[in-house]
């Protein structure tokens, strides 16, 4: 058994199945993967895959098994890379993250300007997506931080810390029938169409409970993963947006009204996670601390520590986050 057999079995675990995929993200011949995975599995006297003439169609059963403990043993040796690479150049290197539209467009520049300044030599990839897809990302090791406000609590093996809170407000044109409101309420904002993030994006779960716990039923007509699409469809008129504060910028959006809607919806936290077993490089700490000052170098190895999310609710109880 080789390791680059398990890295070949897990690419194409990754790729879709799809081996000429794999093949040209890791630079080598479709031929020599199948060939490699042909080897592991004679050894091992499993198939890893299922096949449907020269396609694989799925991973088997004990394909499954074989590939989680494969993932671990190359996270292992990953974190062995991250070990030596500290201590030969504590200044140089990779960090991966991810993160949804709305923390990369408004949160994280300022973060990362900082950071990739400081840390010239060191090269940062940024994935967006789903939280959902987001979380896995970190659980499997496929990056290095996750950067969400929902789903990350879905994954017990992931060390989650609170960065910040924050609260919505609602765009409308200047001339809005809203505008004229002196005081905003749900009722109000319910007898408008609603154009706001997709289910599991940005706290939406905090703003579908206000409606409920109201006994509301909005409307909502347009949904978007991204911020700025929300606000070019109020422009158009499709109704009333409801987006994170932080993306609203009235340098950028002078022809949009931000009304405050704190005191219509709970407050969510954003977090940062990173999987358990992780090698964490000094810069690594650095990253951490600069997008969530509160989240010094011992109070990360403190959370690390934690071997439950119980206790590392009762590290974070009493912490006043910052508000955005």
């Amino acid at each position: 058994m080789k390791l680059q057999q398990l890295r070949y079995i897990w690419e194409v675990a990754h790729h879709d199945l799809n081996v000429s995929a794999t093949a040209q993200s890791l630079y080598t011949s479709q031929p020599g993967i199948s060939k490699q995975i042909r080897l592991l599995e004679d050894e091992l006297g499993v198939e890893v895959f299922s096949r449907s003439g020269k396609h694989l169609t799925r991973i088997t059963p004990a394909g499954e098994a074989i590939l989680k403990t494969a993932g671990e043993i190359l996270r292992k040796v990953e974190s062995i890379k991250q070990v030596a690479q500290e201590y030969s150049n504590e200044k140089k290197g990779s960090l991966s993250l991810a993160t949804t539209h709305t923390q990369a467009r408004y949160a994280l520049p300022r973060v990362i300007k900082s950071f990739m300044e400081r840390y010239p030599d060191v090269s940062l990839h940024m994935h967006q997506g789903t939280p959902m897809q987001i979380s896995e990302m970190a659980a499997d090791g496929t990056v290095d931080f996750a950067i969400a406000t929902e789903a990350l609590e879905l994954f017990s093996d992931l060390v989650m810390m609170p960065c910040y809170r924050w609260n919505r407000c609602i765009v409308v044109p200047k001339d809005h029938p809203l505008c004229q409101l002196s005081e905003l309420t749900l009722e109000e904002v319910a007898r408008h169409p609603i154009v706001t993030y997709v289910f599991g994006f940005t706290g939406r779960s905090k703003l579908d409970e206000a409606f409920i716990d109201r006994g509301l039923a909005p409307k909502v007509v347009f949904t978007a993963a991204d911020a700025d699409v929300i606000k070019t469809y109020v422009r158009l008129g499709l109704g009333i947006g409801i987006i994170a504060k932080m993306a609203y910028d009235e340098k950028l959006d002078p022809d949009l009204v931000a009304l405050d809607a704190s005191h219509l919806f709970k407050s969510s936290i954003t977090k940062i996670g990173f999987r358990r077993g992780t090698f964490l490089r000094g810069f690594m700490y650095e990253f951490i601390e600069g997008f969530a000052p509160h989240l010094s170098r011992e109070v990360v190895t403190e959370a690390y520590e934690r071997n439950s999310r119980a206790e590392l609710e009762e590290l974070f109880r009493d912490l006043e986050l910052p508000t955005y």
